[in-house]
């Protein structure tokens, strides 16, 4: 079973392009305090002859002193090489083991079992592609174990054994070992986990491991190191959609030029077309190149550097990939965030945010719900405390480039890191964009072209389209200017439609709220109608509060910079207040009202709108005249 082959001492370059040529399987050993997480792998490189002489030998002098199997070897010193970890009798890092055997490569991760030290099992999780769960027979599934089971399945390892230990302690009870599994298969139902394979085994005396045993002849599944060996280590890699993180940009002379990375997931060849992302420059590759040559075809998991036709800016941080099926880009994002800090995290405070395409400002927005690991029930939280794993709403001062976790490991994923100390705080599995603004629309949505030019519209209409939102407070007047403009344009023989905030919420809007979240979907779809309305020649006027910058330029960037005016009506506070009959100042003063702007919460001010106004100092008629002036010297009306 071992790697060890003749070929070392007749031709050490055949054994090691034999060794080359055997695939790598990453798995790591989870469960419950003393469920055997070590011990198993001791007695898998025990078992298998994978462990040296003088290793053995200082093993066997350590258990006389602080071993735990009696006049046994403890083979889970193997692995608890801490010295704290051996006089407390438990891992509390994660420990990695390399071997192999004739047909494949093996790195083990054993990760710890008390709940504490769960972001470690995190940590060792985040690269495997296999987990094995133990479970003590005499305990059956333990709260550690569904805890380890959900990160599993969280972390996207779709291959899991489900190693019921110490049979020998329950008399090598059948029954005793069905009723586990049941148990388990009951509590993994709403897990992706794939088809967990289930294997009675006793790693005190071996049976099962890398031998069958005579101890358990009911049992005809193959034991643990041959179903390691045939597991399909493939299962869920997509070799589809090219996505390489560049890594670095390799340039030793003047004749070579190449962007160096490991390929996540696709296939690329010489002579394929891939784009540079976030700019969306295309190009095609001339060469992939390695160490040890050029290769004409590279897959996941391969470091390249990859030479282009074209001299294209990219550099660290950016992400090739292929024309056919480009990532993901967004501000906002949905994530399962696993929290490792020893400090809370609280929504609204500052973080770098880590991905595969660089660093950026983050903060998480909102928790949406905490997941009570044993229930698999889903709670309501303000924080989220030591290994609290939850659904977040994670916004990020850059765009990021991102696949769904469950798509793409590497592209979907990231860390929170504390901005002063540079302690890893977070991990996040991105599940989608956190607003619609993010997400495209389907590719199989049939588009319908108008039989109607533009062109042939402005002539109908004497005018080109545009959309023209009114923003500010609550009580600013916008509602009356976007009224009087409306009367305006119509009596110059003008088309235009008014959008106004209120009249909105009682149509499209009406299942919107008034959060921040709520206010900035409530834009987004006003944009959209604004946006249908202008391709069809008529003006947009929308009147809405508005009150974040950031969302005000999306609407920009989805209407279209060419034909967006943006008028702020900068009224102040005192006045609003004054004008507001229906006392909605008042209530938020009282905190009935959560989020008001300009009260309990903030309105960003513009810096780059089109025209300031003040209904306080300006009345109607020279505020109306004053956008007419805007929409004439752009271009916007005629006559």
């Amino acid at each position: 079973m071992s790697h060890q082959s003749e070929l070392i001492a007749t031709d050490i370059n055949a054994y090691l392009a034999e060794h080359e040529r055997k695939d790598l399987l990453r798995f790591l050993t989870c469960g419950s305090v003393d469920d055997g997480k070590s011990t198993l792998i001791g007695r898998l490189l025990h078992d298998s002859k994978m462990i040296y002489e003088d290793t053995l030998a200082t093993l066997e002098a350590d258990s006389t002193i602080t071993g735990h199997a009696g006049e046994a070897i403890d083979l889970a010193l193997l692995m608890d090489g801490l010295k704290s970890e051996r006089e407390q009798g438990i891992t509390i890092d994660v420990a990695y083991r390399y071997f192999s055997t004739a047909r494949r490569k093996f790195i083990i991760a054993d990760t710890p079992g008390h709940e504490q030290y769960t972001r470690n099992m995190v940590t060792g999780a985040s690269t495997c592609q296999l987990a094995i769960i133990l479970i003590d027979a005499r305990h059956g599934v333990m709260a550690q174990t569904k805890r380890h089971s959900f990160i599993a399945s969280l972390l996207g390892i779709r291959n899991v054994v489900v190693a019921v230990n110490k049979m020998d302690l329950v008399d090598w009870n059948q029954g005793r070992f069905d009723e586990t599994c049941e148990s388990y298969r009951e509590f993994s139902k709403s897990l992706d986990l794939g088809d967990p394979y289930f294997l009675p085994m006793s790693l005190l005396l071996g049976d099962n491991v890398v031998d069958t045993g005579e101890n358990l002849g009911w049992f005809d599944g193959p034991p643990l190191m041959e179903h390691l060996e045939t597991v399909d280590v493939e299962l869920g890699v997509d070799l589809e959609n090219f996505r390489m993180p560049v890594q670095m940009v390799v340039r030793p002379d003047l004749d070579f030029r190449g962007f160096a990375g490991t390929i996540a997931s696709g296939t690329v060849r010489a002579g394929d077309m891939v784009v540079s992302m976030p700019s969306g420059v295309q190009s095609t590759v001339e060469r992939i190149v390695t160490f040890d040559g050029d290769l004409e075809v590279a897959g996941p998991g391969r470091a390249v550097t990859l030479t282009l036709a074209d001299e294209i800016d990219a550099s660290r941080g950016d992400l090739l990939v292929s024309p056919a099926a480009e990532p993901l880009r967004a501000h906002d994002v949905e994530a399962m965030v696993v929290w490792m800090g020893e400090e809370p995290a609280e929504p609204g405070r500052q973080y770098l945010l880590q991905s595969t395409n660089g660093a950026s400002n983050a903060t998480i927005s909102a928790i949406r719900h905490r997941v009570e690991i044993n229930t698999l029930e889903q709670e309501d939280a303000s924080q989220l405390n030591l290994n609290d794993i939850a659904l977040c709403a994670v916004t990020s001062d850059r765009e990021l480039l991102f696949d769904p976790y469950a798509d793409n490991r590497t592209t979907g994923s990231f860390i929170l890191v504390d901005r002063l100390s540079n302690a890893t705080l977070g991990a996040g599995m991105i599940v989608a964009g956190s607003s619609a603004w993010d997400q495209a629309p389907e590719s199989s949505l049939i588009h319908q072209v108008s039989g109607i030019e533009p062109t042939e519209r402005s002539i109908r209409f004497g005018q080109q389209p545009c959309t023209v939102l009114i923003s500010g407070l609550t009580a600013a007047g916008k509602s009356t200017l976007a009224t009087a403009l409306e009367r305006e344009l119509f009596d110059r023989g003008k088309v235009s439609i008014r959008l106004d905030g209120q009249n909105v919420r009682m149509g499209i809007s009406r299942d919107l709220g008034f959060s921040a979240q709520d206010r900035s979907e409530n834009l987004r779809r006003v944009s959209e109608v604004a946006r249908l309305v202008n391709n069809q020649g008529l003006i947009a006027i929308a009147a809405l509060v508005a009150p974040d910058s950031d969302v005000r330029s999306r609407a920009k960037v989805l209407v279209g910079g060419d034909r967006y005016v943006e008028v702020f009506v900068d009224t102040p506070i005192s006045v609003c207040r004054e004008r507001d009959s229906n006392g909605m100042y008042e209530a938020a003063d009282r905190g009935e009202i959560a989020g008001f702007p300009g009260v309990s919460a903030e309105y960003a001010r513009p810096t780059d709108m089109d025209l300031q106004l003040d209904t306080s100092r300006q009345d109607v008629d020279e505020c109306v005249g004053r956008i007419i002036a805007v929409l004439q010297a752009r271009g916007f009306l005629r006559g």
